[in-house]
């Protein structure tokens, strides 16, 4: 004979998930310095890729020359990564980092 099944209570679904919350906050695409690009080419680059003027870009590469990085632009996580992957398609060290100032 077979036992008879009885349903058990299922737990409520947890509608919202860690991974939806981490997509959903800003993030940081930051530029490292590193020995090997010319300033002149990081700054062409920021110009080019994050539609920068000259003048911030030449800040930007500034920053990283002396503090070794530089927060090139903020904003959500897919476009971030989005940037973060153009920038090291053209040679940079870029990383995304989530801004933790928000």
């Amino acid at each position: 004979m077979v036992a008879p099944v009885t349903s058990v209570g299922s737990p409520a679904a947890d509608t919202q998930t860690k991974d939806e919350t981490a997509l959903s906050d800003v993030w940081g695409v930051i530029v490292l310095n590193d020995p090997v690009n010319l300033m002149s080419y990081v700054t062409m680059v920021l110009e080019r890729v994050l539609r920068m003027s000259r003048t911030k870009a030449e800040q930007h590469m500034m920053e990283v020359h002396h503090k070794g990085r530089s927060l090139v632009w903020k904003g959500n996580r897919e476009k971030a990564e989005g940037y973060v992957f153009q920038l090291q398609e053209w040679h940079l060290n870029a990383i995304l980092e989530r801004d933790e100032t928000d």
